[in-house]
């Protein structure tokens, strides 16, 4: 894709992004009695004329809608998903093109900049990676989606050339690398959009703490192995190889202290919202049903109130890129509505903050 043609495959992925919405609440409304013909990922991936990584990226991005498998097998593709896509006018270069993923140096030459620039950029939190793999060195090897890195040529285009702006080179000399924090923060809120019950929803935000932070935070063991056993993953699951998976477990975690206390604040008030729908199970429980999580169908916006996922806090914007580096603290009255303003002793001390601060 080029950037001239960036704005008209924006137009067209909005299309399809309303599609695939209309297919999932069809799934999500439709009747056990008469369920959906499907076909498997591997015929699905066929059909759609894209490879087995293309494929399983698209359905992490949303862009395909999948149904869980019989018997919680591995998932299928309703057939009117598969037919949807194959109609549409761009189809099959659209759908590709979508989830065509480049690394540093195809990128750069995709926005026509040096591979330098391009690192920076990166590096500064203005293009997001959507993926990664680990090269013979078993270094961390970033992929970005040729399509946003058009968008953002098309939205940024003074980034793309002249001297950098005096607060991004004040960011990257303190060692400033974002790329890592974006890609967590983007797969968090995918994760979250695949699920609306209350705790699944809460153990998508623990998966950003460490042990040590959880235990702070979820103070009851019971609850931590609840959020452990319905933490929902990626569809079709983590890398492969023991080296990938490690190194997704590690890039995973915050590792700054706003983004820690962002986490936190956000696991609080999910726990809030959780409890108040239904308890962890704990030994002697005997009310399965009660505890049983929400159907992976289930969109946070066709729930029920009781079952409305909890409010969330933003996570910290990046630094800007203007003539000021410092980090601008989030507003006193930037809040959640509907959430009553905790007095700061009690919310420090609910997020185990204070404790980690007397140490």
């Amino acid at each position: 894709m080029t950037v001239k043609e960036a704005t008209r495959a924006q137009a067209g992925g909005a299309q399809q992004l309303r599609g695939t919405d209309e297919i999932r609440d069809e799934a999500a409304h439709t009747s056990p009695e008469a369920p959906a013909a499907t076909v498997a990922a591997g015929r699905a991936a066929q059909e759609l004329g894209l490879r087995r990584g293309e494929f399983e990226l698209a359905v992490h991005l949303g862009l395909i809608a999948v149904a869980a498998g019989p018997g919680g097998g591995r998932p299928r593709v309703p057939e009117r998903e598969v037919a949807r896509l194959r109609e549409d006018p761009g189809f099959p270069d659209g759908l590709a093109e979508r989830v065509r993923t480049v690394g540093t140096a195809e990128g750069a030459a995709l926005l026509g900049i040096a591979a330098a620039r391009f690192t920076r950029l990166a590096r500064a939190g203005c293009v997001s990676p959507v993926t990664f793999y680990l090269n013979r060195y078993r270094a961390v090897v970033w992929l970005y989606l040729a399509d946003e890195l058009a968008s953002y040529a098309v939205r940024e285009p003074e980034l793309l050339a002249g001297r950098t702006p005096l607060g991004m080179r004040t960011m990257l000399e303190a060692g400033t690398d974002r790329r890592a924090r974006n890609w967590r923060t983007q797969r968090i809120e995918r994760l979250l959009d695949r699920t609306g019950d209350p705790w699944a929803r809460a153990a998508v935000e623990a998966t950003a703490l460490d042990p040590a932070h959880l235990a702070e935070v979820v103070e009851d063991p019971y609850e931590r192995a609840y959020l452990a056993r319905v933490r929902p993953e990626p569809v079709f699951g983590r890398p492969g190889s023991v080296a990938a998976r490690e190194t997704m477990g590690e890039l995973m975690l915050a590792d700054e202290p706003d983004e820690i206390l962002w986490r936190r604040i956000n696991l609080t008030l999910g726990l809030d919202h959780a409890r108040g729908v239904r308890p962890a199970p704990h030994p002697g429980d005997d009310h399965e049903a009660r505890t049983a999580p929400a159907p992976p169908s289930a969109r946070p916006h066709a729930l029920s109130p009781a079952l409305s996922p909890a409010p969330r806090l933003a996570p910290p914007r990046p630094l800007p890129v203007v003539e000021s580096a410092t980090l601008p603290s989030p507003p006193a009255e930037h809040r959640p509505t509907g959430v009553r303003k905790p007095g700061r002793k009690r919310l420090l001390t609910r997020l185990g903050w204070g404790r980690r601060s007397d140490g």
